[in-house]
């Protein structure tokens, strides 16, 4: 097991009755449940309140009514450096600017333990080293941020992620970018946090990716539909029915994936 996959203690995460607007527009209604350490993949048609949920999650989007409980608290109880320290996210258009190197990016991750005027110590660094050889980038860590790919820098935002070492992580769309072996790379990697008892959530359009989760959240017009876990019978109608039957659910190879329904 590596560094990045043991620093890190559990957690919980709780939703109560969310009710969440963007504008005029109802967004989340009455969404409910309860996380702990594993993978948790969050799925549902285009609208579905996917992205708003996991902002809600993190204190990003405060609810209308209802509220967020992170170990039983709740979030805006929760001071900014010590839910930083707790919360680890990443956005499904996640920004980095500047013309820093890949190993700085990865750096800024640390700020939640340092402050801004910190200085990184022996323990920061080992733990951006562990996020780099676990995303696959330590081998081009000097390379400057303009000059990569962009499934290159989805790879350094997500280490930036992981180097925080937070036993909550939070990603939407974290595959986006990547070809197939990265993202093969990225599902191993998430499993192993999970197994080592971080409580990640993943918002996923790419249904045979979530399928590979432990347990998937269902959602349809900011309504929870189904929450249960992946190999379910009440996980794979639910699939089929907030995607009007356009895909079934099938075994290919031993594992379970998502076939269009043509």
């Amino acid at each position: 097991m590596s560094r990045v996959e043991s620093l890190a203690p559990s957690a919980t995460l709780r939703a109560e009755d969310l009710q969440v607007s963007l504008g005029d527009r109802s967004v989340l209604q009455g969404v409910s449940f309860g996380l702990r350490p594993g993978w948790t993949a969050i799925v549902g048609p285009n609208g579905a309140g996917k992205s708003t949920l996991l902002r809600t999650l993190a204190g990003l989007l405060p609810p209308a009514s209802g509220r967020v409980l992170l170990d039983e608290r709740p979030l805006p109880d929760w001071g900014a450096a010590a839910r930083a320290r707790r919360i680890a996210w990443l956005a499904q258009q996640g920004e980095a600017s500047g013309d820093l190197s890949v190993r700085d990016v990865v750096m800024l991750g640390r700020l939640p333990h340092l402050g801004l005027f910190g200085s990184p110590g022996v323990d920061d660094h080992a733990a951006a080293d562990a996020a780099l050889d676990a995303t696959g980038c330590a081998d081009w860590q000097q390379r400057r941020l303009p000059d990569l790919s962009g499934g290159e820098r989805q790879r350094v935002l997500l280490a930036r992620a992981l180097a925080v070492g937070a036993p909550v992580l939070l990603l939407d769309e974290p595959t986006t970018h990547l070809d197939p072996p990265h993202q093969v790379a990225v599902v191993r990697l998430l499993q192993r946090l999970a197994a080592a008892g971080t409580l990640v959530v993943s918002v996923l359009h790419d249904l045979p990716l979530a399928l590979q989760a432990e347990r998937l959240l269902v959602l349809q017009g900011g309504r929870v539909l189904a929450d249960a876990p992946s190999a379910s019978a009440e996980a794979h109608a639910a699939l089929v029915d907030v995607f009007g039957g356009a895909v079934s659910v099938e075994q290919v190879n031993g594992r379970l994936t998502t076939v269009p329904v043509l």
